[in-house]
């Protein structure tokens, strides 16, 4: 089917665009990738890459010519292939009964979301959805949504790790953390309480978070019955002949299968780890008493956040992590910024220390590590990542290409089994539920006969501890090995809006290319930083420049313009920070 080329919107505020010259003529063949034009806008040159493979079959716009945005300027497809428009009244009429029955489908206008003939359905669905938690509730969801029928297969609760066991029940712990902060400070503020002296009742705090889960879950439960979507309890694997069986005792049989099976806690094999006072992040989330003294191994986002949660509820908390600091995956200097929150608050940071053994003394427990002194602790929570849950695979396991025990996936969510789609943890690409979410409607897309392409570079990072830390795009480290870079940084200190809210610690930094002020990177330790980087992914995925920015208003007084600062201090223009020196 021809795809068409189109004048690209390079730019926020982009109309038109000039074509300057063709690359290629009438009749070329093309790969995808290869360069077809270059365009001039007011702002920028820039080159036109095919974005599929075929014969360039007819130019619509030549050189000279000014063509709004998003506008058809050339044809890509099979040699001799009808051209849409110029095609015959047979085809129109075949066009027009494909427009009627896909009504609900949002047409594409680029060759990234090609949409191909309807085709008939050869089993009893269209797609199978192994797993129902972000990736699978949401690609079975978008099936429904573009007119196919689908079956979902999930075992446990529907919403996955995320809501059950993860993303929302952690934030229940968190948000009492953060009203226990609240207590401790409001004599600072003026309020007097008649006694600011708290316990946690941790039975009762598991009661709101099972609350809270299985509110959440009875909603996704709601919205797949909205959508007619079949759910099937039980375990799905499949057969060799690519269909789905659920418990061993039923069959399922559709034309595409999206397997989205999560993942599961990562254990490490040492003496003792299986001992009952050894806790992961899912049994942690259900523990009714408070340990007096609890050692986390790992330091990372789930260590972090519980660490700090149960330090804040009156736990002795070490935490004992390989790197050589807490949240290695992230910034330098937001790692130092929660560090040093967390030696404030009381909890001990084991940083490049190996464990070795942990010792079941009965009452207690001894954890032992590499040169360094033996820990004491009543309960150990092991929280050192996740792997990808590769049971779904079933008789299939040896037909996919692996890497690293993760199912390997093209930019289309594509295993490389024919027909079969892996989005979500189980791909390992970046195991996040906001990531899953997006890869899960892209797999159903491609699943249903589009072409759509994922796209993971404004993807954000958040760790929700105090001060929350947050990131999208390359840390200073990364971008300087591949660009000329200039840093700019604004602290919460100098925000208004921070200081009136006790806030005032932490920072924004943003990482600027010199060459085209280009946005590559954005750091927040801080109030809201979660809420904040979702502006920083915003701007990094429209490719909006630091002088695009600079025209933008932000409110005030708000947290969000400590980001608005910190871009302007990229070029040596913020207003609310000292003159540097040169």
């Amino acid at each position: 089917m021809a795809v068409e080329v189109i004048m690209p919107k390079a730019g926020s505020e982009m109309e038109e665009g000039e074509i300057v010259q063709w690359f290629k003529q009438e009749g070329d063949e093309v790969k995808e990738g290869e360069v077809l034009l270059e365009i001039v806008t007011d702002k920028v040159n820039m080159e036109v890459e095919a974005e599929a493979s075929g014969t360039l079959l007819k130019i619509l716009h030549k050189a000279g010519e000014i063509v709004p945005v998003v506008e058809t300027i050339a044809w890509i497809g099979k040699a001799g292939e009808e051209i849409p428009g110029m095609a015959s009244s047979s085809t129109e009429a075949a066009k027009e009964v494909i427009a009627e029955v896909s009504a609900d489908v949002k047409v594409p206008t680029t060759a990234k979301e090609e949409v191909l003939p309807q085709r008939e359905r050869q089993g009893d669905y269209d797609v199978c959805v192994i797993g129902g938690g972000p990736a699978g509730y949401v690609a079975a969801i978008k099936v429904a949504q573009l007119g196919g029928k689908v079956a979902l297969v999930e075992s446990r609760e529907l919403g996955g790790t995320c809501l059950n066991r993860g993303c929302i029940p952690t934030k229940t712990f968190l948000h009492n953390a953060e009203i226990i902060n609240h207590i401790k400070s409001a004599r600072d503020r003026g309020i007097k309480l008649v006694n600011d002296a708290f316990s946690v009742d941790m039975q009762k705090t598991v009661e709101v978070k099972n609350k809270v889960s299985k509110t959440l879950s009875g909603g996704v439960a709601g919205l797949l019955k909205s959508y007619g979507v079949k759910v099937f309890n039980g375990v799905g694997r499949l057969t060799a002949d690519k269909k789905v069986l659920v418990n061993d005792t039923e069959t399922i049989d559709a034309d595409k299968v999206i397997l989205a099976g999560g993942s599961k806690v990562s254990r490490i094999n040492i003496p003792g780890m299986d001992n009952e006072k050894v806790l992961t992040s899912d049994e942690i989330l259900d523990i009714t008493e408070l340990p007096s003294r609890m050692v986390v191994i790992g330091g990372g986002v789930i260590g972090s956040e519980l660490g700090q949660a149960f330090a804040t509820f009156g736990t002795k908390v070490t935490i004992v992590e390989m790197a050589d600091r807490l949240i290695a995956n992230m910034d330098k200097d937001a790692s130092a910024v929660l560090e040093k929150q967390f030696k404030k608050q009381g909890i001990e940071i084991l940083t490049s220390s190996k464990l070795l053994e942990i010792k079941d003394n009965g009452p207690d427990l001894t954890v032992k590590l590499e040169g360094k002194a033996d820990i004491v602790a009543d309960r150990v929570l092991l929280s050192i990542g996740r792997l990808p849950d590769n049971e779904c695979l079933g008789q299939l396991a040896d037909k996919f290409e692996m890497e690293r025990g993760r199912v390997k996936v093209n930019e289309y969510m594509e295993t490389s089994v024919e027909g079969i789609y892996a989005p979500g943890d189980i791909n390992g690409t970046k195991m996040l539920a906001h990531s899953a979410f997006k890869m899960g409607e892209v797999a159903a897309e491609n699943a249903m006969g589009h072409r759509k392409k994922i796209d993971l570079k404004s993807t954000p990072a958040a760790i929700y501890t105090h001060p929350e830390i947050a990131m999208v795009g390359l840390t200073e480290d990364q971008a300087r090995q591949k660009y000329d870079i200039k840093v700019g940084r604004f602290n919460f200190g100098a925000n208004g809006r921070s200081l009136a809210s006790n806030q005032g610690e932490g920072f924004v930094k943003v990482i600027m290319d010199t060459k085209y002020r280009e946005i590559l990177g954005i750091h927040i330790a801080g109030p809201v930083a979660a809420e904040l980087i979702n502006e920083g992914s915003t701007l990094i995925q429209t490719e909006m420049t630091i002088d695009d920015v600079m025209d933008v208003i932000h409110g005030h007084p708000t947290y969000s313009e400590a980001l608005y600062e910190a871009m302007a201090d990229c070029i040596d223009m913020c207003i609310h920070a000292p003159k540097k020196k040169k």
